[in-house]
């Protein structure tokens, strides 16, 4: 069994692409740019990020990152 890098996001990331970009654009609207690329790559990035989705005040955005968040498995 190989290790895996503690700041790097499971393989899984190719078939989250759509709560990927679900979450980008929701973001958008609230003046945060989403680099897809590193949120797919490094794990402390996507967390700070879906923490920022998670604490706005729009459902949607809460409900697509706590999808993204348990697609990434973070």
């Amino acid at each position: 069994m190989q290790a895996t890098p503690l700041n790097t996001v499971p393989q899984a990331t190719a078939s989250c692409l759509v709560e990927i970009v679900e979450v980008k654009w929701l973001l958008r609207g609230y003046g945060i740019d989403v680099h897809v690329e590193r949120l797919q790559s490094d794990a402390e990035y996507a967390r700070r990020t879906l923490d920022h989705a998670a604490a706005t005040p729009n459902a949607a955005l809460r409900q697509a990152a706590l999808r993204l968040r348990r697609c990434l498995q973070l």
